[in-house]
């Protein structure tokens, strides 16, 4: 598992805030949360990318992705405003898992375990909508 670097890939074409498409980022209370959340993946066969998004990469990688999306003005789309609550809930010192969730196969991966696994806050970047898991 690797850390978070958010490139262009993971910025929305317009106003360029964080929109990873084809992942879900999943919010967990702590950094032990999210690093055994990542260790089931990988035991349940999942086989996509999973970065770690400890509250310092939320805040230094993400965070500033929100700053560009607002000029010269707000943005009228939900990229920014969801990147915000990840940043609010980094804030509080939680840690975020960035998940490849390109297929059906990936997704229902994810899905089966977020079932029994504690977490805040799971949001999935499809094309043109972000969905609420």
């Amino acid at each position: 598992m690797n850390t978070l670097s958010v490139d262009a890939s993971m910025r929305a074409m317009i106003g360029g805030a964080f929109y990873p498409t084809g992942h879900t980022m999943v919010m967990f209370a702590s950094e032990h949360a999210a690093r055994e959340a990542a260790r089931q993946l990988a035991a349940s066969g999942h086989d996509g990318e999973v970065y770690l998004a400890p509250p310092s990469v939320v805040l230094t990688e993400i965070a500033p992705t929100v700053h560009d999306a607002d000029q010269p003005l707000p943005s009228i789309g939900t990229d920014a405003a969801t990147a915000r609550e990840f940043i609010q809930l980094a804030h509080d010192g939680q840690t975020g898992l960035l998940v490849q969730t390109r297929n059906a196969a990936q997704l229902e991966t994810l899905q089966a375990l977020l079932q029994h696994t504690p977490y805040t806050l799971a949001r999935r970047y499809g094309q043109l909508v972000i969905e609420d898991l």
